[in-house]
């Protein structure tokens, strides 16, 4: 016979670093995550194991084999299965009293309401090249007042910004209105990551197509994220801790072992990520030039 869960005793190794109050206030606490993939999942089930009560996930996606390299729920017994349902299972399988309320056909303008209701802290794990739901997700937090996390598992490491209501916000600092798919994946990564730590052991450069909407990705970067965005939304929900808002950003990188803090007041108006957009676009140029001439386009 199964024994009962019991909250207390399953998430009573986290008392010490966080306190018996706190631990009740993480019960307590909602969090909304857009996008169940690869570091979606992985945050689900970081901060399920951390105590937080209460859940808004939302995809309309299905697991595929091509996830197995990095996607927490990806898994033999998953293929072909929506990724809501599956993370969904893990997640009360962790914490059986655990309030999950699922979207599976993912956030859009007539779901934004009910997907914020409640919730004290958002998570992004949209897919890179979901733009137009990042910006209306993170459009809608600024509004509410919603702090939000976006973590992007780059290379071996981790670049995460936080939006708060006394920052930037989202729109402010990557500036995407106006914007083309190829601009805005060029801001979006470079607003991400200014320091660019991961281009400097990228093994097979052909393999990075944001014309094509594709890019090489690990496992090691998402669980890094995951661990990282736990510990920042532990601070925002506990209001503890040093948090470090838009404009400014950091990127740790576990492959050169490097920790990189940015700053950049103006958002992508600011002179060197100008500087660095004007060789991104250069950049791109080339790549699909190159893609032509090998008749990959």
């Amino acid at each position: 016979m199964r024994p009962e869960f019991d909250y207390s005793a399953a998430f009573s190794r986290n008392i010490g670093w966080v306190t018996e109050a706190e631990q009740q206030t993480l019960r307590s606490r909602r969090i909304a995550i857009a996008g169940m993939g690869g570091v979606g999942g992985v945050h689900l089930l970081t901060l399920a194991r951390f105590g937080i009560g209460a859940f808004s996930i939302a995809d309309f996606d299905r697991f595929d084999i091509v996830n197995f390299n990095r996607q927490a729920g990806a898994m033999m017994s998953t293929l072909g299965e929506p990724k809501v349902e599956a993370l969904a299972r893990m997640a009360r399988d962790i914490n059986p009293l655990v309030d999950l309320r699922c979207f599976p056909e993912g956030v859009g303008e007539d779901s934004l309401d009910a997907f914020l209701e409640d919730v004290d802290l958002y998570v992004d794990g949209l897919d890179f090249f979901a733009f137009a739901a990042r910006r209306a997700v993170f459009a809608a937090c600024h509004r509410r007042g919603i702090p939000a996390v976006t973590a992007a598992p780059l290379g071996m490491g981790a670049a995460v910004l936080v939006f708060a209501p006394d920052s930037m916000s989202f729109e402010d600092y990557f500036g995407l209105e106006g914007c083309d798919e190829d601009e805005m994946a060029l801001r979006f990564l470079l607003g991400l990551s200014p320091g660019m730590l991961q281009r400097a052991y990228l093994a097979d450069p052909s393999r990075v197509d944001l014309a094509a909407r594709k890019g090489p990705s690990t496992i090691a970067a998402c669980q890094l994220c995951a661990g990282i965005t736990a510990v920042e939304a532990l601070k925002l929900l506990l209001g503890r801790g040093k948090v470090f808002k838009a404009p400014w950003g950091y990127q740790f990188d576990a492959y050169q072992n490097r920790l990189k803090r940015t700053w950049r007041p103006g958002g992508h108006r600011n002179p060197l990520q100008r500087i660095g957009l004007w060789l991104g676009r250069m950049q791109l140029q080339r790549m699909k030039q190159e893609a032509l001439k090998h008749g990959k386009s």
